[in-house]
Order: C-alpha cells, then sequence, then structure tokens
C-alpha cells in the first residue's frame, strides 16, 4: 500500500512521481515514426495516460477534438451537471501532491469545478504541450509492415506511433432522436452535451421544450425550470431517481477527508464498482418488513448513491426484492408529487430499481408541482414530427422558442464507430464487433495490435476515475515491459478474446439489469439502426476484475502475442 492508498498490485505510481517499472527512455525501435504512443482524447483518460508515458520517457502526443482539456467536462456544460459520486472518491490518487492542493468545494462537485480539476492537473504536469486540440481523428490503420499505427485527422494530417492508446470516454457521442423534421425548427435547439455558451440567456423566461427524462434531463430540468418561462418535458421511459444531498465543504471537513484518502482510496479498491458505498451482506428476507422499511428510509436519507449500493446483496438479482425496494421508491415519489396522474407517468413500470443507471437529482420531482409545467408522456401521445415552430405530437402542435434534446448518447461502442479503425489484413473494428462486443480484459482487441483502451468496453466502469487509474496503469505497464524486452508487437489472441467473452457473461448472469434495455447493454433507441443486445461493460467485482488482469501482467503478458 503506497502513502496515498493506491494498491501497488494496480500499477500506481510512487507518491513522488518517479516511474515505477524502470523503462528505459524513450523506445530506439520507433526513432523512424513520430511517436512512441498516440494517445486519442484529452479527458481525464488521456490526461492520466499521458502522464504515465511522460513518467516512463516516451514520446507521447494527445489528439483532442474539444478546444481543451476535461472529455466529458469540457462537453457537457449544461446547467446541473454535476457528478454523483462524492468528490473525494473521485479525484486521482497517483500524486500526493496534487491531493495535498486540490480542495473540493463540495461533496459531489459542478461541471465548472470538475473542468478546472482536468485544467489543474494539466498544469500541474506541464501536459498541454503534448496535446493537440481542435482535431478530430477520422482514421486509425495499423501498419503491418512496421508493426506501427497511422493515424488520420480530419485535416489529412498523420501520425505515426508504436501504440495507440484510446481514451474517447463511454458517453461522447451524443445522438438526436430519430424523429422526423429534427432540423427543421426554427428557433435554438441544441443537445445538451452541445450546451451554447450563450444559452442561459437564451431559456430566461422562454417556452422551452426538452425530449428525454435520463440522467442528463434531470439533472437540466431541475435547474431550468428556475428561470424558465414554460417548460413541456416530453418523456418515454421514466427513470427512477433519487436524492443526491449535496452540501458544500468546509475548510475543517476539506482537511479531514485529506487525511482520510487513504482509507477513502482503500475503500474504494475494496468495493464492487469502485465507490466508497459498500453493499449489505444481509438478504432483503433477512428482515421484517418494519425492519426493511427503517433500513431503506436510513440508507434514503443518506448521499449519494447509498439508496443502491448500500442496500441489500440481493436487490440486483432477486426479482421479489427488486419489486419490494422499486415499491419503496415509488411511494417517495408520490409524496413528492401533487398531481397523483403525474406522479404515476414518472414511476418507471417497465424496469425495476438499478436495473438501469440510476441518476440523482435535487428537486427534480418537485418541478413538477410548478403550473408552467407540463409532462408529455409520448407512449400516450407520441410525437410525430419536430416542426418549424415546434413538436407536433398525436394531441397537436405544441410551439416553442427553444428546444433541448436531452437524448443520450450512442454509449460505449459509438465512439468507436465514429473512427475508423482498421487493424490486421484491414480489419474493421466496425465488423470485428458486428455480431458482438469481443475484447480481452475490456483493454485489448484481436488483430489490432498495440491498441490499448481506457474505458473501452469490458472494462468495469462504476466509480470512473478509479477504474481509469487502474486500467492506464496496467496498460503503462505493458508498455513499458515492451520498452524494456525490445517488443514491438502486443497482440491478443482469438482464444483468449473468446475466453474473456464467456467470462463476461457468466458475470452478468442472473443481473435483472441485462433483462432492460440501455446503453449498459449496448442498446439505444435513437440510433437509426437497430442495435443487439449485449454485455457493454464488465458487471463482475472491481476486486476481481483487477485480479484477472493482474494475474495476466504476473505471467509476463504471455496471453498475449508478443514479439
Amino acid at each position: 500500500m503506497t502513502v496515498n492508498g493506491a494498491s501497488t498490485t494496480n500499477g500506481s505510481a510512487t507518491t513522488n512521481g518517479s516511474a515505477t517499472n524502470g523503462a528505459k527512455p524513450s523506445m530506439p525501435g520507433n526513432k523512424d515514426l513520430d511517436y512512441d504512443v498516440l494517445i486519442i482524447g484529452a479527458g481525464l483518460s488521456g490526461i492520466y495516460s499521458l502522464y504515465r508515458m511522460r513518467q516512463m520517457g516516451l514520446r507521447a502526443k494527445v489528439i483532442e477534438a474539444g478546444s481543451g482539456e476535461g472529455g466529458t467536462w469540457f462537453w457537457n456544460r449544461y446547467p446541473g451537471a454535476r457528478f454523483d459520486s462524492e468528490s473525494y472518491s473521485y479525484i486521482f490518487s497517483f500524486s500526493q501532491e496534487v491531493l495535498d492542493e486540490w480542495d473540493w468545494s463540495e461533496h459531489f462537485s459542478s461541471q465548472p469545478e470538475t473542468l478546472r480539476y482536468c485544467q489543474f492537473l494539466a498544469k500541474k504536469f506541464d501536459l498541454k504541450r503534448d496535446m493537440k486540440f481542435n482535431t478530430r481523428v477520422k482514421s486509425a490503420h495499423f501498419q503491418q509492415t512496421s508493426n506501427s499505427w497511422l493515424t488520420t485527422d480530419e485535416t489529412g494530417a498523420q501520425y505515426t506511433s508504436r501504440y495507440l492508446i484510446t481514451c474517447m470516454g463511454i458517453l461522447n457521442e451524443p445522438t438526436l432522436p430519430n424523429i422526423p423534421g429534427v432540423h427543421n425548427f426554427k428557433g435554438d435547439a441544441f443537445h445538451t452535451a452541445r450546451w451554447p455558451s450563450d444559452a442561459a440567456g437564451k431559456l430566461d423566461g422562454k417556452r422551452v421544450g426538452i425530449i428525454g427524462t435520463g440522467a442528463t434531463a434531470i439533472q437540466t430540468i431541475q435547474e431550468i425550470v428556475k428561470t424558465v418561462g414554460s417548460l413541456a418535458v416530453f418523456q418515454r421511459t421514466p427513470n427512477w431517481t433519487c436524492p443526491l444531498r449535496n452540501t458544500k465543504i468546509s475548510t475543517k471537513e476539506m482537511k479531514e477527508i485529506r487525511e482520510s484518502y487513504p482509507e477513502i482510496f482503500q475503500k474504494c479498491l475494496d468495493s464492487y464498482a469502485g465507490f466508497i458505498h459498500l453493499s449489505d451482506t444481509r438478504s432483503t428476507f433477512d428482515l421484517t418488513h418494519e425492519e426493511r422499511e427503517a433500513f431503506w428510509e436510513e440508507i434514503y436519507a443518506k448521499p449519494g448513491f447509498s439508496k443502491y449500493l448500500s442496500n441489500f446483496r440481493d436487490i440486483g438479482t432477486d426479482r421479489k426484492a427488486n419489486t419490494l425496494y422499486s415499491n419503496f421508491i415509488a411511494k417517495k415519489i408520490r409524496e413528492r408529487v401533487n398531481d397523483p396522474e403525474v406522479a404515476e407517468k414518472l414511476i418507471p413500470k417497465n424496469h425495476g430499481f438499478g436495473t438501469r443507471r440510476v441518476p440523482l437529482e435535487s428537486g427534480y420531482y418537485e418541478a413538477f408541482n410548478k403550473p408552467n409545467v407540463q409532462l408529455v408522456d409520448i407512449n400516450e401521445n407520441p410525437i410525430e414530427r419536430i416542426t418549424e415552430k415546434g413538436i407536433m405530437t398525436k394531441d397537436g402542435e405544441l410551439e416553442f422558442d427553444v428546444i433541448i434534446y436531452a437524448t443520450g448518447f450512442d454509449a460505449v461502442t459509438g465512439s468507436f464507430r465514429a473512427v475508423d479503425f482498421q487493424g490486421k489484413d484491414g480489419l474493421k473494428l466496425t465488423d470485428q464487433w458486428s455480431e458482438s462486443i469481443q475484447t480481452y480484459l475490456g483493454l485489448t482487441v484481436n488483430s489490432f495490435p498495440n491498441m490499448f483502451m481506457v474505458m473501452g468496453p469490458h472494462q468495469m466502469f462504476g466509480n470512473i476515475p478509479r477504474s481509469i487509474e487502474y486500467a492506464v496503469n496496467w496498460i503503462s505497464n505493458l508498455i513499458g515491459y515492451a520498452a524494456e524486452n525490445n517488443i514491438t508487437y502486443i497482440e491478443a489472441t482469438p482464444q483468449k478474446m473468446d475466453q474473456w467473452g464467456d467470462h463476461v457473461n457468466e458475470c452478468a448472469v442472473g443481473l435483472l439489469a441485462n433483462e432492460v434495455d440501455s446503453w449498459m447493454t449496448g442498446v439505444n433507441k435513437n440510433l437509426s439502426h437497430k442495435q443487439k443486445r449485449s454485455i457493454a461493460r464488465y458487471n463482475g467485482p472491481a476486486p476481481g476484475y483487477r485480479k484477472k488482469c493482474d494475474d495476466v501482467a504476473s505471467r509476463k503478458y504471455s496471453d498475449f502475442t508478443i514479439l
């Protein structure tokens, strides 16, 4: 265990920032290439990947489509955007200096503060000199004659590198709804992930329509309702959501948090999904009705994901247990929404609590008590088309000054579809994944040598920075091993990839979440092309995932074809 609480088995850097693996400076075999490592994306994954490559003395470059670093926190600037895992569990653990210097102002940080954290990291470690902004990658093709990657951006500029690391995020490619006339509206219209800088003034006192009631919509609605003239919320599928219970962090409390970082990181390492919340080991049916209700009241009153992650162990697997808890949350919704008919429409009927991602809120349900807010259930009153003046439904046209699309993303694999990735013999990654997602460890893909994915499919998503830190360290250590041993070719074998696919599927057996269409099962209903349901993420425990990957490293990466 290091001072900052990061496990030595996950390849964390030491607290003084020195390299952990003794890799040689740069790679002599790469002298004819532009870079040793090219990194796509300057979000948290790209920031830490560049730091680690620099730490090993390698020539690395980050290519980023945006005009600045931050990734998710650069693009998603809609009102109310914030993360719903505790700020102090979201911070990276690799630098004791950063832990000592950075203060969080809230238990659940807002987008502006999280973006400042990303910028703080980039400035502290002088990373921006190796980042190229306003540059969108068009293609990346493996060159078999030189065991290298040729990456081309949209301007036609090309970059050669031995290794390619994708740091493109799991929610990066926004999708508009598959509705006729989506571009016909003459007023202001935008997706939440591309929120215009002057949008605040555009909303004040205006007639606003928002399509969607997912995590982004929930955060947006509860904020914009404070200033808009009127708001119509178009809902296809209601989502379960619970109170965030965010509060400010005082100077005294931040000092206590800083002193507790080792325990915080250890708790994250021990937990199922990298959060500070540990599940209750009891079954729902070990308690009487009164005892269950008292326990659920207790965790409902707590901040953050405690409402789900600190629950009984069978909530996500036992249908009867899930129904009981879903009924408890439904009762809470009815208590908060004045109109019983609206309340019923806001309560999900086609999936249980926690079987889709559970967003957290601060006044979402109370928004529907306002006289200027209208809920449009498009199952009863379908949207027929977008018009020049607004939205035409079966019951008639609603006119708006602004339409907001909170319609989500082409999640997990969408970022990969947006780039022409070609591996050996010109094999397209989209073809490799046409039947189902195939990876080894969620980090590599057969026929795509020397390409590594941070937060690609089949990885443990959970608390994202915890997962990023582990994945980047594992990839860095493999690249360091290659540098030490004059290796220029690393490829997952078909056999190991098949075995990993079987393991990922086994981890998902019995989970109620895998019976539901959601981005976590590879289904986005906004896309025009039909998607096959597949397991998009690793559903087993995070400690088990890390052990699987650590075992591969302990065998000196013999699971790979290495030349």
